[in-house]
């Protein structure tokens, strides 16, 4: 079932303005009726920038419209909670952006809120939607990879454009809650949501610009079932925005480049070219334009999922839930830093696997001496296997004396 919603979109930064093109691309059914910003003259240029009927610097206004019925909050991190709890008492479809809350105290307010109101609400955590990511989610499902052992994701630039994302009061954190909150759902969503994180490792500084908030950070994730995530956050890379994401299994790997090495590259000596993609540095050079913006960053696919699921009534791919998972992690990435130890993450409340026992370690017997741990092709053409004694423990290496055709 299809239904076409009219849609309140709170905020016309950067986010705002990504959300409403997508929305409206593709002369999109789903439209924004009506834009809200804290500042009026904010508000009526982008109305008047997106052809939205509506506009208004009162928050409530803009939530309790009558003839909307989806809320996207594209708000500060600091107004995110005020937002979602005035959409529940609404009553109306609310989506947020990421990170969910400043804090797990947050986000868990929050996901109660709309579960007791029972209104649908989705969490717009687009960097699990790239069609690159969703490809390789399916392959990993299907169990091409084999049995997931590592996952590392990476997201740097030069550092944010707005103001609010610099205020460690405002934002909550740095570049770790900014995009760290990025590379640990899509580091979830490789392991396995069921999976329950148990403990976390995590180095932050301020290494370049005089903030409070850190503006690196780099962390270890330990999942119950022996699988490790590896996240690096950062506003100090120059060059551009760097997105990768390594997936490591038993029997493959993957890996995904989403901005800087997507097969557009460029070099001029004369800035005509505009606009190249987000956080480029520069209008000269080489550069590395991006096609579609939206489109690569998971976008379209982010809300056609999140559209698609309120309409026929099931859960979207990414939910308030998950936004509170991901909160709890970056808690305990915070408590690490500062104790330099591993920390527990804290969950309140577990909706997945109850107990996931840790796989055990696969031997390979080539005989009743012998365990195999590697066999390896020479460059000679010879076999060397790499081998355990059953009894003593001892690793030893065979070659085998002839070539292999």
């Amino acid at each position: 079932m299809s239904n076409e919603h009219k849609i309140t979109m709170l905020g016309t930064g950067l986010i705002g303005m990504f959300y409403t093109k997508t929305l409206h691309d593709q002369r999109g059914r789903d439209r924004v009726h009506l834009i809200y910003s804290r500042n009026e003259e904010k508000a009526k240029q982008f109305a008047k920038e997106w052809g939205i009927p509506g506009w208004t610097s009162d928050m409530a206004e803009a939530i309790n419209d009558p003839d909307t019925d989806v809320v996207v909050i594209g708000l500060p991190n600091n107004l995110h909670k005020q937002a979602v709890l005035m959409v529940a008492k609404a009553g109306k479809t609310v989506l947020c952006t990421k990170p969910l809350g400043r804090n797990a105290a947050e986000a868990k307010e929050m996901l109660d809120a709309v579960e007791k109101a029972g209104i649908f609400s989705g969490y717009l955590e687009d960097l699990v939607y790239p069609p690159k990511t969703l490809k390789a989610l399916e392959s990993v499902k299907n169990g091409t990879l084999g049995k997931i052992l590592w996952v590392r994701s990476r997201e740097t630039h030069g550092g944010p454009h707005s103001d609010w994302f610099w205020d460690i009061e405002q934002a909550g954190g740095g570049a770790i809650i900014d995009m760290g909150c990025h590379c640990i759902e899509i580091i979830r969503n490789f392991i396995g949501k069921d999976v329950k994180p148990l403990e976390v490792m995590c180095w932050a500084d301020t290494q370049v610009h005089p903030i409070e908030a850190e503006d690196h950070g780099i962390g270890l994730i330990r999942f119950e079932n022996g699988a490790i995530g590896q996240f690096e956050a950062s506003w100090t890379f120059r060059g551009g925005m760097d997105i990768r994401d390594e997936v490591a299994g038993t029997e493959g790997t993957i890996w995904l480049n989403h901005f800087l090495r997507t097969g557009f590259e460029m070099f001029t000596a004369i800035a005509k070219g505009g606009y190249v993609a987000e956080k480029t540095e520069s209008d000269t050079g080489w550069l590395f334009p991006v096609g579609d913006e939206v489109h690569e960053l998971g976008y379209t696919t982010m809300f056609a999922d999140m559209f698609n699921a309120l309409d026929n009534n099931k859960a979207p791919m990414e939910s308030f839930y998950d936004g509170y998972v991901v909160n709890a992690i970056i808690d305990a990435c915070y408590r690490s830093a500062k104790s330099k130890h591993w920390e527990s993450v804290d969950l309140k409340e577990w909706r997945g696997e109850i107990k996931v026992v840790e796989t055990s370690i696969s031997a390979t017997d080539p005989d009743e001496k012998y365990i195999l741990i590697k066999k390896e092709l020479m460059p000679d053409g010879r076999t060397k296997l790499i081998l355990k004694e059953k009894k003593s423990g001892k690793i030893i290496q065979k070659v085998n004396p002839s070539k292999t055709k």
